[in-house]
């Protein structure tokens, strides 16, 4: 068992807390920069699928983990994410510029959609995320000048300096890229007085308020910087696509967003880091299988559906820390052994005294 001895405050903030993050994560990284050498180009585009998906996933985790806002229309600001790129990219305007501006734009949405939202909690705020979105999809239906309607709308190659990156392995790049400025700015917005207040939220509302926080304002911003890393994802997942059309953004692409943070485990990154692992092999998995499903359950129409919303619901009711959760256990479970006690592990219900008042 590692032993951490601080001689730092410092030390409570770093964003590699011993030489043995370094070293895995570092060694991680490295497989990732040439994984474009040693695996099939259809592999680094399922890659390049996950690093989108992980960016998305860290954009639903914000509210949904870290401030406890519930959210069923994150699909919305992929939508609104991937034609604003679409539609700059086809007005004359640079790769670059265009992604920043699809970002900025779905972070604008996020903010004003949250200011009639912050006073709503629980199942009313997800099912008014849920309006939102569908909202959304109607707007990209009949705005045909701007989104193509029901005809869709072909996507560019991403142009950096002057050069087409039409190569699976660029864009894996690009994606990877990308991913880790988003992951960076999660960690940093985590140790920010603003990350912490979202936490104090989510933990109990009524104890965040007697501290002076705003709720209002960190709500809105929650939703802000959620909107923003979003819609940097759904630019990205316009090039994969290559070709929008609205029934790309619907329910289901809200529910795997969903089951990504929830799969992954609730409040970590590293949960939406595995989170968007597992959505993105799982349709993959699922076609493999029907392969050797009998005729009548391989080709059933709602299988995949069906098959997420049942594996939410086995996380929720056996495993609600989700896979990162899992490997903590794992990993203590190693270092105290042979000492492991089953009774370690037993889940305890614990609340703060401030929400007996509710």
């Amino acid at each position: 068992m590692r032993f951490i001895f601080k001689t730092s405050y410092l030390q409570d903030i770093r964003l590699l807390k011993h030489n043995g993050y370094v070293f895995w994560y570092g060694l991680l990284l490295i497989a990732i920069l040439l994984a474009p050498l040693l695996l099939d180009e259809f592999y680094i585009g399922e890659m390049a699928f996950i690093f989108i998906y992980a960016i998305a996933g860290l954009g639903l985790m914000i509210p949904v983990g870290f401030t406890g806002l519930p959210s069923l229309g994150h699909a919305a600001f992929m939508a609104i994410g991937a034609y604003t790129n679409a539609y700059l990219l086809s007005s004359g305007y640079s790769f670059l510029l265009s992604v920043a501006l699809a970002g900025i734009i779905s972070s604008l949405v996020g903010g004003l959609i949250a200011v009639p939202l912050k006073r709503m909690t629980g199942i009313y705020f997800a099912i008014a995320t849920l309006a939102f979105a569908i909202i959304v999809e109607e707007i990209i239906v009949h705005w045909e000048s701007v989104t193509g309607g029901l005809g869709g709308l072909a996507v560019d190659y991403p142009v950096i300096l002057g050069f087409e990156m039409g190569e699976t392995w660029q864009f894996y790049f690009i994606c990877l890229i990308v991913l880790l400025l988003v992951l960076l700015g999660t960690l940093n917005l985590i140790r920010s007085p603003s990350g912490r207040a979202f936490i104090a939220i989510r933990d109990s509302e009524i104890s965040a308020e007697s501290m002076g926080i705003n709720l209002s304002y960190y709500k809105i911003k929650s939703f802000a910087i959620s909107g923003l890393f979003t819609g940097l994802a759904g630019a990205l997942f316009a090039h994969r696509l290559a070709y929008l059309a609205p029934d790309a953004f619907n329910f289901l692409l809200s529910i795997q967003l969903l089951m990504m943070v929830v799969v992954g485990g609730l409040g970590t990154v590293h949960g939406a880091i595995l989170g968007a692992i597992f959505v993105g092999l799982l349709p993959q998995a699922i076609a493999i299988a029907k392969d050797y499903l009998p005729p009548f359950i391989g080709e059933f129409p709602g299988l995949e559906p069906g098959l997420f919303g049942v594996i939410l619901v086995l996380f929720i009711v056996f495993e609600p820390m989700g896979l990162y959760g899992r490997w903590i256990k794992f990993k203590l479970f190693l270092e105290m052994f042979p000492l492991y006690r089953k009774a370690t592990f037993k889940r305890q219900k614990s609340y703060l005294k401030t929400e007996r008042v509710q």
